[in-house]
């Protein structure tokens, strides 16, 4: 029976009820803590970018943070809320200072949600405002007004202090990475210079700007030094490095704006144009950009954003006068640059002799890619290999992030996880044995080995993560010594031609049951050993206890609970001191002695249940 529509079917949501009711809409996936977009971590940077914007305007050189399970704290130097408005600016829609591009010229955007947002999703959340002498706080409840006091006397400097408690309610079993807090700051004091945060005593400053953002982030030394140019309303650095792809950081307006956008764009063609132009040769984009690092930071007035939290930039236009982003970049960057190589002729000689290298290689492998796509397209019609999914990261208009690809070994596993997946979006990749060692050698093998092609197809990597075509490229191996080693043998490859694929946080690994423990009522699956005692204790008697050896023995019934809403990822990280020659080196290299030396250090016997 169709329910009735009448009058009483329309509701109106207030402000706090609508953000609550839909959180997404304002930041992003909610999440749990682990990845570095989870809605916590959206909510500490919405309050941190007002504090940014101060320093932008130039006002306080110095913001505190406080960071504990429950709550956090954020101190600014500014300037202080104007004190009859402390109120409004977090908890009435479209109030803010930023509508007055006199005041807050090229800010990250409108304050017009960002703060209210966190207001509302916070189970407490208190704002005081410092300025001239007196001061100003309103305590909220999940955006309801608890306390509001009247102005009081203060001998505190000016700024503003907002302590937030995330909402238990909304934000479930959450728990802080601090490394990627640190990362945020280290990109904040990155693109202001002469600024320090305070990360729980932890002092954050920068003197190089982009050079120090590099120079901390790359896995080893460039080719030749960083070039490095600093304008008003742009910097840039970059270099070449020895990996295979390309890498870049992306800021609009202090915002790490991690899809690119129309800056990233127009930077990749500036340096291609320019480039051309220099040596006066027609060489092949890609050969020019081969193993480049490099960073870019605009300040855009009122940047326009494809989504609320800020990380792809859409704007056309540079300025109210109608001047192009792509305009403004390539001409700054075809000047400075061209400029830069005329006077350093050893660096220009580098550059020329990597673009050289690129380029032989490319033609060593041209005829070979043609056939290699052409066997990759005949086993994709005849779903071979790829169980795809319905929906893709890279052409859904979203970019959905549900997107997941399993890689696993032999048919059982594939097997399983194929009829316990989401088919709109999960997709499963099935390896034919082990694949082979790639460390040390070129990515002619890429195309030459079967898997390795097939794979490359199936992810659609072969030109860059702007066609990924899933959010989570996920490892799904057995929990012993062979799974063990075709991880070792995938993570390799994609340390080796695809870094860019882990260093966006796009690659993870299964982490599946060990143990399931049960009795007639109730059944539990353990992940370690410790887990397993406790649903022992838990049971009580003597439960039945099955030792999980591979992932052909979860029936599909079981894993669909593995791969579901209570799905546990373990994400491949670099980390920033991280080689990735040395790594290889060691662990899939021939230096058998020291490796032998450090498995037997570090080697620890499992006791059969």
């Amino acid at each position: 029976m169709t329910e009735k529509y009448s009058e009483d079917s329309i509701k109106t949501l207030d402000w706090k009820e609508h953000i609550r009711r839909r959180p997404g809409m304002y930041i992003g996936k909610l999440g749990d803590g682990t990845s570095a977009d989870d809605g916590i971590y959206i909510l500490i940077k919405e309050v941190l970018d007002n504090s940014i914007d101060e320093y932008m305007m130039g006002n306080g050189k110095q913001i505190d943070i406080t960071i504990t399970d429950e709550f956090v704290t954020i101190r600014d130097y500014g300037r202080g809320i104007p004190l009859g408005k402390v109120k409004d600016v977090v908890s009435k829609m479209n109030t803010g200072a930023k509508y007055d591009s006199k005041v807050f010229k090229k800010t990250v955007g409108l304050n017009g949600v960002g703060t209210k947002a966190v207001n509302a999703l916070s189970e407490k959340f208190i704002i005081t405002s410092y300025r001239e002498g007196e001061a100003k706080a309103v305590e909220f409840s999940r955006g309801e007004v608890v306390t509001d006091d009247k102005i009081f006397k203060t001998e505190e400097n000016n700024g503003t202090k907002v302590i937030f408690y995330p909402d238990k309610e909304i934000f479930k079993n959450y728990k802080y990475n601090f490394e990627f807090i640190e990362t945020m700051c280290r990109n904040y004091v990155y693109l202001n210079t002469g600024l320090t945060l305070i990360l729980n005593g932890q002092k954050f400053n920068s003197k190089h700007g982009l050079r120090d953002l590099l120079n901390e982030n790359m896995s080893g030394e460039g080719l030749y030094p960083i070039i490095h140019f600093v304008d008003d309303d742009i910097e840039i650095a970059l270099t070449h490095g020895n990996q295979y792809g390309e890498e870049y950081y992306t800021f609009v307006n202090g915002q790490h704006t991690t899809q690119g956008g129309t800056h990233l764009i127009a930077f990749r063609e500036a340096i291609v144009k320019t480039v051309r132009e220099f040596y006066n040769k027609s060489f092949d984009a890609s050969d020019i950009r081969t193993s480049i690092v490099g960073a870019i930071s605009i300040k855009v007035e009122e940047p326009v954003f494809e989504s609320q939290t800020k990380t792809k930039l859409g704007s056309k236009e540079m300025e109210p006068n109608g001047a192009t982003v792509r305009n403004f970049i390539v001409d700054f960057i075809k000047t400075k640059l061209d400029n830069y190589l005329h006077k350093h002729p050893d660096t220009a000689e580098i550059l020329l002799h990597k673009i050289q290298s690129s380029e032989k290689e490319r033609k060593a492998i041209s005829g070979i890619k043609k056939i290699a796509r052409e066997r990759a397209k005949k086993v994709s019609l005849h779903n071979k290999k790829l169980r795809d999914c319905k929906i893709h990261y890279s052409t859904n208009k979203d970019r959905t992030e549900e997107t997941q690809i399993f890689i696993t070994e032999g048919d059982s596993a594939s097997g399983s996880i194929t009829k316990a997946r989401d088919v709109q979006t999960q997709a499963v990749f099935s390896l034919k044995g082990k694949p082979l060692n790639s460390y040390g050698l070129t990515k002619k093998i890429v195309y030459t080995n079967e898997e390795f092609n097939l794979l490359q197809a199936a992810l659609n990597i072969e030109d860059g993560l702007d066609t990924l075509r899933y959010n989570k490229v996920i490892i799904a191996t057995d929990a012993d010594v062979d799974g063990m080693h075709i991880r070792l043998l995938l993570i390799t490859f994609f340390l080796q031609f695809f870094p860019e694929l882990i260093k966006a946080d796009h690659l993870f690994i299964l982490q599946t049951p060990l143990f399931r423990v049960r009795n007639k009522q109730k059944t539990f699956y353990c992940y370690s050993d410790e887990e397993r005692q406790h649903a022992i204790k838990e049971l009580k008697g003597q439960p039945e206890i099955t030792r999980f050896k591979g992932l052909g023995e979860i029936s599909p019934k079981e894993f669909s609970a593995f791969i579901g809403e209570e799905i546990r990822l373990e994400k491949v990280e670099l980390k920033k001191y991280d080689n990735i020659g040395d790594l290889l080196e060691f662990y899939m290299g021939k230096n058998t002695p020291d490796r032998q030396d450090f498995i037997v250090n570090n080697l620890k016997i499992e006791e059969e249940i």
